[in-house]
C-alpha cells in the first residue's frame, strides 16, 4: 500500500463530465489498495472570472477580501468531487485550506506556507476515507483566508505530499509530461521520462509552464517525487526527482524559450563604483525583475549597461531609468522589445565540455546573431531577435539530438 497525493488542475475539473472522470481515476487508485489524498484547483476560467468581478467592483480591492473571493473557486470543486465519489459508494471528505490546516504567513495573495499538521488528514485516511483538499488556499495565524498566488495548487499538492511523507505526488494536467521543448513548435519533441529538480526549475523559470516554480523548489527541498501526467489517458508521464547517474549522461535535456522579455541599454555610463546600484536600485524598489545583465567597457572609460526585464514592464522601466541616466551623466538609453531568450538545459553540462561552442556554432550557421549570453552550471541562455525564435529552437533541438528516434 502506498500513500498517493494527486493534484488535478483547472482543465482537468473544468466540467462535471471531467470531474466524473477525475473521480473514476481517484477511485481506481484507491481500489488498488492505496491511501489517496487529492488536491484540486478551481474549474478552468473560474479564478479569472472572480478576479474580473473584483476589478469591476473597485479598482484596487484589498488583498484580504481578494483572498476571500478568489478562494471560493476551489471550495466548489472539492465539494463536487467529494459528492461524486460518495455517489459511487466511496467515503470521501472535503477540506478547505483552513481545515487541513495549511498554515501560512499573512501575505495575502502571495502567502508562504509555514506548516501543515498531518493529524486531521491521517485520521481520515485511517478510516479508509479519500481526502479531497482545496489547493491554492491556506489560513494565517488570526484565522483569515490566504492564497498562495496563481498556480499555487501545485505548491499545495507538493507541500501536503511532503507533510504526509507520501510515496509520490502525481500532478495531473492537460499534457502527458515534460517535453524536450514545446511540441507545438517542434513536432519532433520527445517526452522526457525523468528530469532532475534542477533542470525542471530552470525550464519552469525560462517559460515552460508544466509546473509552477515554487512547487519544484518545495519538492527539491523535501525530496518529493513528482509524476507529471495527463488526466485524459493512462500513459506514464515524467518523473521529477533527484538527479541520478543516468541523467548525467544526457548532455542537454531540453530547450526553453521566452518571448516575454525586453532589452534595455544605458549607454555611456561612467565606469566608477556605485553606478550599477544607482541604476538597478530604483527598478528593485518598483518590483521590476531584472534578468540578464551585461556591460561593455569602451576605450574612453565609459560603459554600456544592458539588461532584460519582463516585456510588460519595459515602458515603466524606461520611465524610471531615463532620469537616472541623466543624473549619472550617461549618454542616453535605448530599448528593444522584439527579443527572445533561448536556453539549453541539462545536468550533463557539468561533466561535458564544448556545449556552449556547439550552441553558438549552430546559431551562427543559421545567421542568428547573439545579443546577450548568460550561463549557469546546467544552463546556457542567449538573447536573439524575436523573429528567429522558432528557427533557433528547431536547429538547437536537432543539433543536440533531442528529436524523436526514427
Amino acid at each position: 500500500m502506498a500513500l498517493v497525493v494527486q493534484k488535478y488542475g483547472g482543465t482537468s475539473v473544468g466540467t462535471i463530465e471531467r470531474i466524473r472522470n477525475v473521480a473514476t481515476r481517484v477511485a481506481k487508485t484507491f481500489d488498488e489498495g492505496n491511501e489517496v489524498v487529492v488536491i484540486v484547483s478551481a474549474m478552468s476560467g473560474e479564478t479569472n472570472r472572480l478576479v474580473a468581478l473584483a476589478n469591476e467592483v473597485c479598482e484596487f480591492p484589498s488583498d484580504r477580501e481578494y483572498d476571500v473571493l478568489v478562494s471560493t473557486g476551489e471550495q466548489v470543486t472539492i465539494a463536487l468531487l467529494s459528492m461524486c465519489l460518495q455517489s459511487m459508494g466511496y467515503q470521501a471528505k472535503s477540506y478547505l485550506g483552513s481545515q487541513i490546516p495549511m498554515r501560512t504567513d499573512s501575505s495575502h495573495a502571495r502567502a508562504r506556507i509555514k506548516s501543515i499538521p498531518d493529524t486531521n488528514i491521517r485520521a481520515d485516511l485511517a478510516q479508509k476515507t479519500i481526502v479531497i483538499c482545496a489547493g491554492f488556499q491556506g489560513v494565517e495565524e488570526n484565522g483569515a483566508i490566504t492564497t498562495l498566488g496563481r498556480g499555487g495548487s501545485d505548491t499545495s499538492a507538493v507541500a501536503i505530499a511532503a507533510a504526509l511523507k507520501a510515496d509520490v505526488c502525481e500532478i495531473y494536467t492537460d499534457v502527458d509530461g515534460v517535453y524536450t521543448t514545446d511540441p507545438r513548435m517542434v513536432p519532433e519533441a520527445r517526452k522526457i521520462d525523468k528530469i532532475s529538480y534542477e533542470e525542471m526549475l530552470e525550464m519552469a523559470s525560462l517559460g515552460a509552464k508544466v509546473l509552477q516554480i515554487r512547487s519544484v523548489e518545495f519538492a527539491k527541498k523535501y525530496g518529493v517525487v513528482i509524476h507529471v501526467r495527463s488526466s485524459f489517458d493512462d500513459s506514464q508521464g515524467t518523473l521529477v526527482m533527484k538527479e541520478d547517474e543516468e541523467m548525467e549522461t544526457v548532455l542537454v535535456s531540453g530547450i526553453a524559450f521566452n518571448k516575454d522579455e525586453a532589452k534595455i541599454s544605458v549607454l555611456g555610463v561612467p565606469d566608477q563604483p556605485g553606478i550599477a546600484a544607482q541604476i538597478f536600485s530604483p527598478l528593485t524598489e518598483s518590483n521590476i525583475t531584472v534578468d540578464m545583465i551585461i556591460q561593455n567597457v569602451s576605450s574612453d572609460g565609459k560603459t554600456d549597461m544592458t539588461f532584460t526585464v519582463p516585456k510588460t514592464d519595459c515602458k515603466k522601466a524606461l520611465q524610471i531609468i531615463e532620469p537616472v541616466a541623466l543624473e549619472i551623466g550617461a549618454r542616453g538609453t535605448s530599448s528593444d522589445p522584439a527579443i527572445s531568450k533561448i536556453s539549453i538545459i541539462g545536468v550533463g553540462m557539468r561533466s561535458h565540455a564544448g556545449v556552449a561552442s556547439q550552441m553558438f556554432a549552430t546559431l551562427s550557421k543559421e545567421g542568428i546573431n547573439i545579443e546577450m549570453i548568460s550561463t549557469s552550471e546546467i544552463k546556457i541562455s542567449c538573447v536573439i531577435s524575436e523573429k528567429y525564435t522558432e528557427l533557433a529552437v528547431r536547429v538547437l533541438h536537432e543539433a543536440f539530438g533531442l528529436n524523436k528516434e526514427g
